[in-house]
């Protein structure tokens, strides 16, 4: 069975939005860089985005984009998954960034992309 466990959001400016999530609510930050801080409660990963260049973004939304920009499932087989995805009407996403390179994105019927990984590679402070 997957389990919800990550979602990421870009934002206007990482370290005011990493400061409000952190003193109320807090999450725990695991890691910080140019792009992204991941937080966590114990549970839950939530990532934290502000991209430089619309490249690294990743697709049409751009650098601009503020608001949730994927999900992410633990997945026991990330190929009998992938498989499951597309026969039930989702698609494969394809992002050109090293930096989610353990995550295979993908888009719902509707577009909303989320991802998925394996437990060997689950986000910051995330418990399976």
């Amino acid at each position: 069975m997957a389990k919800l466990r990550h979602i990421a959001v870009t934002v206007t400016d990482l370290k005011n939005a990493a400061a409000f999530y952190e003193k109320t609510f807090e999450l725990k930050v695991h890691s910080v860089n140019d792009v992204a801080v991941s937080m966590s409660d114990g549970v839950f990963n939530l990532t934290l985005l502000k991209f430089p260049t619309d490249e690294m973004a990743g697709d049409e939304r751009g650098k601009d984009f503020v608001g949730v920009h994927h999900f992410g499932f633990v997945v026991d087989d990330i190929e009998k998954t992938g498989k499951e995805i597309e026969k039930n009407g989702g698609r494969y996403h394809p992002i050109d960034t090293n930096q989610m390179a353990t995550e295979t994105k993908y888009r719902d019927p509707d577009g909303i992309v989320f991802d998925i990984t394996s437990p060997a590679h689950v986000w910051a402070g995330v418990k399976l």
